[in-house]
Protein backbone atom coordinates (compact mmCIF):
# COMPACT_ATOMS: atom_id res chain seq x y z
CA UNK A 1 0.00 0.00 0.00
CA UNK A 2 1.02 3.48 -1.02
CA UNK A 3 -0.21 7.50 -0.74
CA UNK A 4 -3.13 7.49 -3.35
CA UNK A 5 -3.90 3.35 -2.86
CA UNK A 6 -7.15 2.18 -1.79
CA UNK A 7 -7.36 0.57 1.67
CA UNK A 8 -6.66 -2.88 1.87
CA UNK A 9 -6.86 -5.33 3.88
CA UNK A 10 -8.22 -9.27 3.97
CA UNK A 11 -9.74 -8.64 0.36
CA UNK A 12 -9.21 -11.94 -1.71
CA UNK A 13 -6.25 -12.16 -3.47
CA UNK A 14 -6.39 -13.04 -7.44
CA UNK A 15 -5.43 -16.33 -6.84
CA UNK A 16 -6.85 -18.21 -3.60
CA UNK A 17 -4.97 -21.43 -2.29
CA UNK A 18 -5.65 -22.86 0.79
CA UNK A 19 -5.79 -21.63 4.02
CA UNK A 20 -4.23 -24.61 5.78
CA UNK A 21 -1.95 -24.28 2.69
CA UNK A 22 -1.21 -20.80 3.08
CA UNK A 23 -0.40 -20.60 6.90
CA UNK A 24 1.44 -24.21 6.78
CA UNK A 25 -0.85 -25.06 9.15
CA UNK A 26 -2.81 -28.90 9.42
CA UNK A 27 -6.84 -29.17 8.98
CA UNK A 28 -6.93 -30.54 12.42
CA UNK A 29 -4.90 -27.34 14.35
CA UNK A 30 -6.70 -25.67 17.52
CA UNK A 31 -7.09 -21.84 17.29
CA UNK A 32 -3.33 -20.73 19.49
CA UNK A 33 -1.54 -23.06 16.61
CA UNK A 34 -3.20 -21.25 13.70
CA UNK A 35 -2.93 -17.46 15.17
CA UNK A 36 0.93 -18.19 16.19
CA UNK A 37 1.43 -19.48 12.55
CA UNK A 38 -0.43 -16.26 11.31
CA UNK A 39 1.67 -13.65 13.27
CA UNK A 40 5.19 -15.19 12.40
CA UNK A 41 3.71 -15.66 8.34
CA UNK A 42 2.53 -11.67 8.68
CA UNK A 43 5.44 -10.40 10.68
CA UNK A 44 7.52 -11.95 7.56
CA UNK A 45 5.78 -10.44 4.83
CA UNK A 46 4.86 -6.92 6.39
CA UNK A 47 4.56 -3.89 3.97
CA UNK A 48 7.14 -2.30 6.67
CA UNK A 49 9.92 -4.73 5.90
CA UNK A 50 9.68 -5.30 2.78
CA UNK A 51 8.65 -2.02 0.98
CA UNK A 52 10.81 -2.49 -1.77
CA UNK A 53 9.31 -6.39 -2.49
CA UNK A 54 6.22 -6.39 -4.26
CA UNK A 55 5.56 -9.88 -3.72
CA UNK A 56 5.66 -9.75 0.06
CA UNK A 57 3.06 -7.50 0.05
CA UNK A 58 0.57 -9.54 -2.08
CA UNK A 59 1.51 -12.89 0.31
CA UNK A 60 1.24 -10.52 3.57
CA UNK A 61 -2.65 -10.17 1.76
CA UNK A 62 -2.82 -13.64 1.36
CA UNK A 63 -1.71 -14.64 5.59
CA UNK A 64 -4.38 -12.12 6.24
CA UNK A 65 -7.50 -13.29 3.92
CA UNK A 66 -6.42 -16.83 4.92
CA UNK A 67 -6.36 -16.14 8.93
CA UNK A 68 -9.67 -14.14 8.02
CA UNK A 69 -11.63 -17.43 7.27
CA UNK A 70 -9.28 -19.89 9.39
CA UNK A 71 -9.99 -17.56 12.92
CA UNK A 72 -13.87 -17.36 12.05
CA UNK A 73 -15.43 -20.23 13.46
CA UNK A 74 -18.41 -20.04 11.09
CA UNK A 75 -16.05 -19.61 8.33
CA UNK A 76 -13.79 -22.52 8.83
CA UNK A 77 -16.85 -24.69 8.88
CA UNK A 78 -17.89 -23.34 5.79
CA UNK A 79 -15.02 -23.34 4.11
CA UNK A 80 -14.27 -27.29 5.20
CA UNK A 81 -17.54 -27.90 4.13
CA UNK A 82 -17.78 -26.54 0.31
CA UNK A 83 -14.67 -24.26 0.23
CA UNK A 84 -14.45 -20.45 -1.19
CA UNK A 85 -18.20 -21.01 -2.77
CA UNK A 86 -19.64 -20.50 0.67
CA UNK A 87 -17.47 -17.52 1.77
CA UNK A 88 -18.88 -14.23 0.61
CA UNK A 89 -15.91 -12.33 0.51
CA UNK A 90 -17.43 -9.24 0.20
CA UNK A 91 -18.45 -9.59 4.11
CA UNK A 92 -14.85 -10.26 5.15
CA UNK A 93 -13.42 -7.75 7.87
CA UNK A 94 -11.06 -5.12 6.38
CA UNK A 95 -7.62 -4.55 8.84
CA UNK A 96 -5.39 -1.91 7.87
CA UNK A 97 -1.79 -0.98 8.45
CA UNK A 98 -2.40 2.73 10.03
CA UNK A 99 1.61 2.89 9.77
CA UNK A 100 1.43 2.16 6.12
CA UNK A 101 -1.28 4.30 5.03
CA UNK A 102 -1.13 7.87 3.24
CA UNK A 103 -2.42 10.63 4.73
CA UNK A 104 -5.75 11.22 2.66
CA UNK A 105 -6.59 7.47 2.91
CA UNK A 106 -6.03 7.80 6.62
CA UNK A 107 -8.06 10.86 6.59
CA UNK A 108 -10.94 8.64 5.48
CA UNK A 109 -10.37 5.78 7.17
CA UNK A 110 -10.50 8.39 10.37
CA UNK A 111 -14.00 9.51 8.91
CA UNK A 112 -15.64 5.74 8.90
CA UNK A 113 -14.49 5.59 12.03
CA UNK A 114 -15.56 8.89 13.39
CA UNK A 115 -19.18 7.62 11.81
CA UNK A 116 -19.30 4.87 13.50
CA UNK A 117 -17.91 2.24 11.01
CA UNK A 118 -15.73 -0.61 12.72
CA UNK A 119 -12.21 -0.86 11.00
CA UNK A 120 -9.72 -3.50 12.02
CA UNK A 121 -6.00 -1.94 12.46
CA UNK A 122 -3.15 -4.07 12.34
CA UNK A 123 0.36 -3.62 15.01
CA UNK A 124 2.48 -2.13 13.55
CA UNK A 125 5.73 -4.61 12.47
CA UNK A 126 8.25 -2.08 14.52
CA UNK A 127 6.59 -2.89 17.56
CA UNK A 128 6.39 -6.63 17.07
CA UNK A 129 9.81 -6.91 15.98
CA UNK A 130 10.93 -4.63 19.10
CA UNK A 131 9.08 -7.15 21.18
CA UNK A 132 10.21 -10.42 19.28
CA UNK A 133 13.75 -9.02 20.14
CA UNK A 134 13.56 -8.11 23.46
CA UNK A 135 14.62 -4.84 23.23
CA UNK A 136 11.29 -2.76 24.42
CA UNK A 137 10.96 -1.11 27.47
CA UNK A 138 8.95 -2.50 30.03
CA UNK A 139 7.44 -0.74 33.19
CA UNK A 140 6.40 -2.34 36.34
CA UNK A 141 2.52 -2.70 37.05
CA UNK A 142 2.27 -3.85 40.72
CA UNK A 143 -1.17 -5.94 41.19
CA UNK A 144 -3.52 -3.45 42.75
CA UNK A 145 -2.16 -0.01 41.09
CA UNK A 146 -2.58 2.12 37.94
CA UNK A 147 -0.78 3.76 35.52
CA UNK A 148 -1.39 6.56 33.41
CA UNK A 149 0.04 8.16 30.09
CA UNK A 150 -0.02 9.19 26.52
CA UNK A 151 1.38 6.83 23.89
CA UNK A 152 1.90 7.84 20.44
CA UNK A 153 0.23 6.45 17.45
CA UNK A 154 1.24 3.22 16.44
CA UNK A 155 3.60 2.90 19.40
CA UNK A 156 3.17 0.86 22.38
CA UNK A 157 3.68 1.42 26.44
CA UNK A 158 5.02 -2.59 27.84
CA UNK A 159 4.31 -3.19 31.36
CA UNK A 160 5.15 -6.04 33.32
CA UNK A 161 2.66 -7.49 35.90
CA UNK A 162 4.23 -9.83 38.34
CA UNK A 163 1.71 -12.03 40.20
CA UNK A 164 1.99 -15.10 42.79
CA UNK A 165 0.22 -18.58 43.19
CA UNK A 166 -2.52 -16.92 45.40
CA UNK A 167 -2.79 -14.62 42.96
CA UNK A 168 -2.52 -16.64 40.17
CA UNK A 169 -5.52 -19.37 40.81
CA UNK A 170 -8.03 -16.17 42.28
CA UNK A 171 -7.47 -15.09 38.96
CA UNK A 172 -5.87 -11.60 37.38
CA UNK A 173 -7.93 -8.86 35.49
CA UNK A 174 -5.93 -6.21 33.68
CA UNK A 175 -8.04 -3.17 31.98
CA UNK A 176 -7.50 0.45 30.15
CA UNK A 177 -9.48 2.99 30.12
CA UNK A 178 -9.74 6.21 28.49
CA UNK A 179 -11.79 9.29 29.06
CA UNK A 180 -10.54 11.11 26.41
CA UNK A 181 -12.16 8.47 24.31
CA UNK A 182 -8.87 7.87 22.73
CA UNK A 183 -8.43 4.33 19.93
CA UNK A 184 -5.92 2.19 21.62
CA UNK A 185 -5.34 -1.91 21.47
CA UNK A 186 -4.46 -3.95 24.90
CA UNK A 187 -1.94 -5.78 24.21
CA UNK A 188 -0.70 -9.35 25.86
CA UNK A 189 2.47 -11.09 25.00
CA UNK A 190 4.54 -14.24 26.17
CA UNK A 191 7.81 -15.01 26.89
CA UNK A 192 9.55 -16.24 23.58
CA UNK A 193 11.91 -19.07 23.76
CA UNK A 194 14.73 -16.35 22.02
CA UNK A 195 14.13 -14.21 25.13
CA UNK A 196 11.56 -11.89 23.47
CA UNK A 197 8.07 -11.63 23.51
CA UNK A 198 5.73 -12.59 20.98
CA UNK A 199 2.12 -11.27 20.55
CA UNK A 200 -1.01 -13.61 22.25
CA UNK A 201 -3.76 -11.63 22.56
CA UNK A 202 -4.98 -8.16 21.74
CA UNK A 203 -8.33 -6.25 22.74
CA UNK A 204 -9.50 -3.66 21.22
CA UNK A 205 -11.08 -0.72 22.63
CA UNK A 206 -14.71 -0.16 22.61
CA UNK A 207 -16.60 3.13 23.31
CA UNK A 208 -18.32 2.35 26.67
CA UNK A 209 -20.54 5.28 28.24
CA UNK A 210 -18.40 8.49 28.09
CA UNK A 211 -15.03 6.46 27.73
CA UNK A 212 -13.31 4.11 25.88
CA UNK A 213 -12.07 0.24 27.04
CA UNK A 214 -10.78 -2.65 26.75
CA UNK A 215 -10.12 -5.41 29.51
CA UNK A 216 -8.84 -9.13 29.74
CA UNK A 217 -9.85 -11.40 32.13
CA UNK A 218 -8.15 -14.51 33.34
CA UNK A 219 -10.85 -16.24 35.54
CA UNK A 220 -9.87 -19.84 34.98
CA UNK A 221 -12.86 -20.05 33.23
CA UNK A 222 -14.10 -19.46 29.35
CA UNK A 223 -14.75 -15.30 28.78
CA UNK A 224 -15.50 -13.50 25.62
CA UNK A 225 -14.43 -10.54 24.05
CA UNK A 226 -16.93 -8.74 21.78
CA UNK A 227 -15.41 -8.20 18.15
CA UNK A 228 -18.02 -5.51 16.59
CA UNK A 229 -15.96 -5.68 13.43
CA UNK A 230 -17.47 -8.96 12.26
CA UNK A 231 -19.74 -9.31 10.04
CA UNK A 232 -20.11 -5.83 9.91
CA UNK A 233 -20.16 -5.25 6.10
CA UNK A 234 -22.83 -7.60 5.95
CA UNK A 235 -25.02 -6.10 8.48
CA UNK A 236 -24.58 -3.04 6.43
CA UNK A 237 -26.04 -4.57 3.48
CA UNK A 238 -29.16 -5.86 5.54
CA UNK A 239 -30.12 -3.70 8.84
CA UNK A 240 -32.38 -6.09 10.12
CA UNK A 241 -29.76 -8.82 10.62
CA UNK A 242 -27.46 -6.38 12.71
CA UNK A 243 -30.05 -7.18 15.75
CA UNK A 244 -30.03 -10.80 15.21
CA UNK A 245 -25.53 -10.82 14.19
CA UNK A 246 -24.95 -8.65 17.48
CA UNK A 247 -24.01 -11.38 19.52
CA UNK A 248 -21.72 -13.68 16.60
CA UNK A 249 -19.26 -10.97 17.87
CA UNK A 250 -18.85 -13.09 21.18
CA UNK A 251 -15.27 -14.36 20.19
CA UNK A 252 -13.76 -16.92 22.87
CA UNK A 253 -10.33 -15.90 24.76
CA UNK A 254 -7.60 -18.23 24.24
CA UNK A 255 -5.65 -17.66 27.59
CA UNK A 256 -8.11 -18.12 30.50
CA UNK A 257 -5.84 -18.30 33.32
CA UNK A 258 -2.03 -16.87 34.39
CA UNK A 259 0.38 -19.27 36.10
CA UNK A 260 2.80 -17.06 38.67
CA UNK A 261 5.39 -14.89 37.75
CA UNK A 262 5.92 -11.62 35.26
CA UNK A 263 3.59 -11.32 32.60
CA UNK A 264 3.86 -8.49 29.91
CA UNK A 265 1.10 -6.49 28.32
CA UNK A 266 0.94 -3.37 26.20
CA UNK A 267 -1.43 -0.05 25.15
CA UNK A 268 -0.86 0.24 21.52
CA UNK A 269 -1.92 3.92 20.46
CA UNK A 270 -4.29 3.17 17.70
CA UNK A 271 -5.38 7.32 17.01
CA UNK A 272 -5.38 7.69 13.71
CA UNK A 273 -3.63 11.10 13.89
CA UNK A 274 -3.03 12.10 17.92
CA UNK A 275 -1.29 10.56 20.83
CA UNK A 276 -3.99 8.11 22.95
CA UNK A 277 -4.72 8.67 26.87
CA UNK A 278 -5.08 5.94 28.88
CA UNK A 279 -5.12 4.66 32.49
CA UNK A 280 -3.77 0.92 33.04
CA UNK A 281 -4.58 -0.72 35.78
CA UNK A 282 -4.08 -4.67 37.50
CA UNK A 283 -5.86 -6.04 40.10
CA UNK A 284 -6.62 -9.60 41.87
CA UNK A 285 -10.40 -10.60 41.47
CA UNK A 286 -10.12 -12.25 45.28
CA UNK A 287 -11.99 -9.50 46.86
CA UNK A 288 -14.06 -9.35 43.39
CA UNK A 289 -15.73 -12.92 44.32
CA UNK A 290 -19.39 -11.91 43.66
CA UNK A 291 -18.29 -9.91 40.96
CA UNK A 292 -16.63 -12.91 39.21
CA UNK A 293 -19.55 -15.24 39.76
CA UNK A 294 -21.95 -12.53 37.91
CA UNK A 295 -19.80 -12.55 35.21
CA UNK A 296 -19.23 -16.24 34.78
CA UNK A 297 -23.30 -15.96 35.13
CA UNK A 298 -23.87 -13.74 32.41
CA UNK A 299 -21.88 -14.86 30.02
CA UNK A 300 -23.82 -18.14 30.35
CA UNK A 301 -26.99 -16.61 30.01
CA UNK A 302 -25.48 -13.95 26.58
CA UNK A 303 -24.26 -17.47 25.39
CA UNK A 304 -27.78 -18.86 25.51
CA UNK A 305 -29.38 -16.12 24.11
CA UNK A 306 -27.01 -16.09 21.42
CA UNK A 307 -27.98 -19.73 20.34
CA UNK A 308 -32.10 -18.67 20.92
CA UNK A 309 -31.48 -15.49 18.78
CA UNK A 310 -30.34 -17.92 15.81
CA UNK A 311 -33.76 -19.64 16.04
CA UNK A 312 -35.08 -16.88 16.24
CA UNK A 313 -34.42 -15.37 13.01
CA UNK A 314 -35.37 -18.26 11.58
CA UNK A 315 -38.64 -17.81 12.57
CA UNK A 316 -38.20 -13.95 12.12
CA UNK A 317 -37.44 -14.20 8.36
CA UNK A 318 -40.15 -16.62 7.78
CA UNK A 319 -42.65 -14.61 9.40
CA UNK A 320 -41.54 -11.43 7.61
CA UNK A 321 -42.15 -13.22 4.30
CA UNK A 322 -45.24 -14.54 5.10
CA UNK A 323 -46.11 -10.47 6.25
CA UNK A 324 -44.78 -9.11 2.86
CA UNK A 325 -46.89 -12.07 1.15
CA UNK A 326 -50.10 -10.70 2.22
CA UNK A 327 -49.15 -7.07 2.62
CA UNK A 328 -48.58 -7.51 -1.22
CA UNK A 329 -51.68 -8.80 -1.16
CA UNK A 330 -53.73 -6.67 0.66
CA UNK A 331 -52.35 -3.81 -1.76
CA UNK A 332 -53.78 -6.13 -4.79
CA UNK A 333 -56.95 -6.66 -3.39
CA UNK A 334 -57.36 -3.11 -2.58
CA UNK A 335 -56.88 -1.74 -5.93
CA UNK A 336 -59.24 -4.83 -7.22
CA UNK A 337 -62.30 -3.49 -4.99
CA UNK A 338 -60.99 0.05 -5.65
CA UNK A 339 -61.61 -0.14 -9.63
CA UNK A 340 -64.58 -2.97 -9.55
CA UNK A 341 -66.53 -0.06 -7.09
CA UNK A 342 -65.61 2.33 -10.05
CA UNK A 343 -66.84 0.20 -13.05
CA UNK A 344 -70.01 0.09 -10.86
CA UNK A 345 -70.89 3.63 -10.56
CA UNK A 346 -69.60 3.97 -13.91
CA UNK A 347 -72.79 1.62 -15.07
CA UNK A 348 -74.93 3.29 -12.97
CA UNK A 349 -74.67 6.92 -13.93
CA UNK A 350 -75.54 5.23 -17.49
CA UNK A 351 -79.13 4.75 -16.85
CA UNK A 352 -80.11 8.22 -17.42
CA UNK A 353 -82.16 10.19 -19.88
CA UNK A 354 -80.30 13.15 -19.92
CA UNK A 355 -77.73 11.27 -21.68
CA UNK A 356 -79.67 9.26 -24.05
CA UNK A 357 -81.01 12.89 -26.23
CA UNK A 358 -78.28 14.80 -25.58
CA UNK A 359 -76.78 12.04 -27.70
CA UNK A 360 -79.59 12.21 -30.45
CA UNK A 361 -79.14 16.20 -30.37
CA UNK A 362 -75.57 15.68 -30.85
CA UNK A 363 -76.03 14.10 -33.89
CA UNK A 364 -78.86 15.93 -35.12
CA UNK A 365 -77.09 18.70 -36.65
CA UNK A 366 -78.82 21.59 -34.26
CA UNK A 367 -77.03 24.47 -33.28
CA UNK A 368 -75.71 24.53 -29.36
CA UNK A 369 -78.48 27.38 -28.90
CA UNK A 370 -81.73 24.24 -29.48
CA UNK A 371 -83.16 23.38 -26.44
CA UNK A 372 -84.64 19.70 -26.21
CA UNK A 373 -88.63 18.84 -25.95
CA UNK A 374 -89.14 16.51 -23.36
CA UNK A 375 -91.84 13.46 -24.80
CA UNK A 376 -95.84 14.24 -24.31
CA UNK A 377 -94.68 18.19 -25.14
CA UNK A 378 -97.25 20.03 -27.38
CA UNK A 379 -95.89 20.36 -30.15
CA UNK A 380 -97.49 24.30 -31.14
CA UNK A 381 -95.94 25.24 -27.46
CA UNK A 382 -93.89 28.05 -29.36
CA UNK A 383 -97.32 29.30 -30.65
CA UNK A 384 -98.45 33.07 -29.63
CA UNK A 385 -101.58 32.88 -27.50
CA UNK A 386 -100.49 30.29 -25.51
CA UNK A 387 -99.09 32.66 -22.80
CA UNK A 388 -102.36 34.25 -22.80
CA UNK A 389 -100.90 38.03 -23.59
CA UNK A 390 -102.55 40.41 -25.91
CA UNK A 391 -101.38 38.90 -28.96
CA UNK A 392 -103.64 35.54 -28.28
CA UNK A 393 -106.47 37.05 -30.49
CA UNK A 394 -107.79 34.72 -33.34
CA UNK A 395 -105.71 36.06 -36.19
CA UNK A 396 -107.18 33.24 -38.54
CA UNK A 397 -109.72 35.85 -40.58
CA UNK A 398 -106.87 38.42 -41.86
CA UNK A 399 -106.04 37.62 -45.05
CA UNK A 400 -102.32 36.74 -46.56
CA UNK A 401 -100.90 37.63 -49.34
CA UNK A 402 -101.02 33.61 -50.81
CA UNK A 403 -104.49 33.48 -49.94
CA UNK A 404 -105.89 37.16 -51.83
CA UNK A 405 -108.56 36.25 -54.59
CA UNK A 406 -106.83 37.73 -56.74
CA UNK A 407 -109.89 37.82 -59.62
CA UNK A 408 -108.32 39.46 -62.68
CA UNK A 409 -105.69 36.81 -63.01
CA UNK A 410 -108.08 34.24 -63.12
CA UNK A 411 -109.54 36.06 -66.10
CA UNK A 412 -106.11 36.41 -68.23
CA UNK A 413 -105.97 33.02 -67.21
CA UNK A 414 -108.74 31.45 -68.68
Amino acid sequence: MGTGSKLEGTSAPATRRDPYEVLCVSRDSNDQEIKTAYRKLALKYHPDKNASNPEASEHFKEVAFSYSILSDPEKRRQYDNAGFEAIDADAMDMEIDLSNLGTVNTMFAALFSKLGVPIKTTISANVLEEALSGTVTVRPLPIGTSVSGKVEKQCAHFFGVTINEQQAESGIVVRVTSTAQSKFKLLYFEQDANGGYGLALQEDSEKTGKATSAGMYFLHFQVYRMDSTLNALAMAKDPEAAFFKRLEGLQPCEVSELKAGTHIFAVYGDNFFKTATYTIEALCVKSYEDTTQKLKEIEGQILRKRNELRQFETEYRKALARFQEVTNRYTQEKLSVDELLKQRDSIHSSFTITKTINNSVGGSGLSNGSSSKNPGEDSNAESPGEDGGSDGKDKSGKKKWFNLNLKGSDKKLG
